[in-house]
Parts: structure tokens; sequence; C-alpha cells
């Protein structure tokens, strides 16, 4: 299972400083949503320019024209983008398109999707490279929110997938146990006292 650190920043400075201070321990770097609608995919270039060898994920949330905003991201240094599976299928098509013609690939984000299991298959019919099982910020925050719903659902759709929301230090071996093939790390990471340890021990905590 590889692990994804998730740059919920606001400024390419910043975002340069956490992927300098983690990426030893990071096989995916993240550039969260905020992060591209602040500084543009100007942010993506300077993150991939700084780590060449980590696979660089612009979490684009795209809603319509696939392929022309997953085209920008790749072009802009992308290794994977994501589109939103509320999305309409030409959309999701559109963006795996253009994943095709770079030799990149397109992530599709369930959040906000009711029926996770139909969407996740039908997603990765349509050529996604793995599909995100994703609770939001605003959903985590609500009383009673549980990861295991997301790693039942997971389980169930039996295709590659990723899993975001909730990822830490005492959940992360469930992530695994689900079959995970990658754990989304946000907060856990960048709110820490000290990220670059908090990216060591969840890395080690991997099997």
């Amino acid at each position: 299972m590889k692990l994804q650190v998730a740059l919920d920043l606001l400024t390419i400075e910043d975002a340069l400083e956490l992927a300098g201070k983690v990426a030893e321990h990071v096989d995916i770097i993240e550039l969260g949503t905020p992060l591209i609608k602040a500084e543009g995919l100007a942010a993506v270039t300077a993150i991939k320019k700084a780590h060449p060898t980590k696979i660089v994920f612009a979490d684009m949330k795209t809603m319509d024209a696939g392929e022309l905003e997953a085209d920008i991201a790749f072009k802009a240094g992308a290794d994977l983008v994501s589109v939103l599976g509320t999305a309409d299928d030409s959309t999701i098509a559109g963006a795996v398109k253009a994943a095709q013609s770079h030799n990149k690939g397109i992530v599709v984000d369930l959040i906000g999707v009711a029926d996770k299991v139909t969407r996740a298959k039908e997603s990765r019919a349509l050529g996604a490279k793995f599909i995100e099982f994703h609770a939001g910020l605003d959903e985590q925050a609500q009383p009673g929110f549980d990861l295991r719903g997301l790693l039942n659902a997971g389980e169930e759709a039996r295709v590659p997938f990723s899993v975001a929301g909730g990822v830490n230090a005492s959940t992360i071996a469930a992530v695994q146990l689900a079959g995970a093939d990658v754990a989304v790390a946000g907060s856990a990471i960048y709110s820490a006292a000290d990220p670059e340890l908090a990216a060591k021990e969840l890395k080690a905590a991997i099997q």
C-alpha cells in the first residue's frame, strides 16, 4: 500500500516546505484543491520540479470539461488527476482520454456519491486508474462519522482504490486490511507538531 500526503495548504511556499519535510516517507504528493485554486497549476509544476521522482497528484475535482482540465494538469506536471464520481460518464471518459495521451492516470473521487460501490465499478470500467473512497472535511466533522463505511465500500467494490478521510496512525492498519492500494493522510501529517515524524510513523505502520 502506498502512502499519499495531501497538501491542504494555500501557498506554494508552504507546500514546498511541507513536501520537503515528508517526501522521503511518502509515495504520492497530492496538491489539495484549495491550493490549486489559490495558486493555480504553477503549484503542481513547482512540486514536480522539486520532487521529480514522486507521483504528483493534482486534486482538480473536475466536474466538467474532463479532457481539457486533465490535459492542462498533466502538462503542468501532474501524474494523477482527480475527477468527481458525480460527473457525467463523458467527463470521466474525456479525462481518461487525456491521461492515455500523456501516459498518466485518472482518479475518480467518490465524495458525495451515495452508492459508492456501483459508481466505483462504473468508473473503473470507464478507465480510472483507481477510485478514491473519500469523506471530505465537512463530512468528517459531522457527529457519528466513521471511516468504516468507506472501508466496507472499498472492500465490496473490488476495484483498485484509495481511502481519504480520517486516515491516521490509529486507522491506517484497518485501511490496509481493507485492501486499499493507497492511504491518503492529510491533517494527520500537516497538522502534526512534527510532520516529518508523523509521515515516517505512518509509512512504518504499513506492513
